[in-house]
């Protein structure tokens, strides 16, 4: 059976962690290693993985040497990754328990190195585990097929979702941004010529932010993405423009889920 290689960033997460560290440990596919970072939280987040450690060896923690935000979070746990695959999931998200079975049959049967999948919208006060949840009519459906041109006007994939091939691309870190790091991660995988295939079926299960912090989050949004396509992609303006007015209508119709 393949390893996969499970990353989390952690810092201040101790209200959900505990639902999203059982997520992994619940799938149905065990062979996996979950390789946590904490980012120096100053709440019990350590104690709580330090605790699943002594209950689970495949929960593997370790601290950053200093904050350093949650792509160079991942990328420490991706520098000790020991599996074929690597999969992200964020401390306050969970994936529902044949999450891992599914996506790794479906990666196998085709031939794209980059895959992801559908996955539900819970509300931010959610107390529940992935074993119990209902499944409800907010889904973020995966496209069956994305490319680099199509990712460039919207980000297709949900972090929470996505898995690539480390024997294909050996291990793919993220690029040392402030945010959108997960995104310019996809970018560059596709820019090397590799593209992505979706899952239709909801596996996973997005944590939502209030409401309230949706029009923050869109200026938010406009800023880094910008960013992105300027710093990073070496867009031009007129392409960068297109693209941003993909993404701020993304943030628009998914808030609305």
């Amino acid at each position: 059976m393949p390893l996969v290689s499970v990353v989390m960033p952690v810092y201040n997460s101790a209200a959900t962690l505990g639902a999203a560290v059982r997520s992994v440990l619940t799938q149905t596919h065990t062979d996996l290693e979950l390789l946590i970072t904490d980012d120096q939280s100053s709440d019990d987040s350590m104690e709580l993985l330090r605790e699943f450690a002594r209950q689970d060896e495949r929960v593997l923690p370790g601290t950053a040497p200093e904050r350093g935000g949650a792509g160079r979070a991942r990328n420490l746990a991706m520098e000790r990754a020991r599996g074929d695959y690597v999969a992200f999931l964020d401390s306050d998200d969970m994936w529902l328990p044949e999450k891992t079975e599914r996506q790794l049959a479906f990666a196998q049967e085709g031939t794209a190195p980059l895959t992801f999948t559908s996955y539900y919208k819970m509300d931010a006060d959610h107390a529940g585990e992935s074993t119990d949840f209902t499944p409800n009519g907010r889904v973020i459906r995966a496209r069956a097929h994305v490319d680099y041109r199509a990712m460039l006007v919207r980000d297709h994939i949900g972090a929470l979702t996505a898995m690539y091939d480390r024997k294909v691309l050996g291990t793919r870190l993220m690029p040392e941004m402030r945010k959108r790091q997960d995104y310019a991660l996809w970018l560059s995988i596709m820019r090397d010529g590799a593209d992505a295939r979706g899952l239709a079926e909801p596996l996973a299960v997005y944590r939502a932010g209030q409401a309230t912090s949706l029009s923050s989050n869109k200026l938010s949004l406009v800023q880094y993405n910008w960013e992105l396509y300027r710093e990073h992609e070496k867009l031009s303006v007129a392409r960068s423009a297109r693209a941003l007015a993909g993404a701020v209508w993304q943030s628009v119709r998914n808030s609305r889920i």
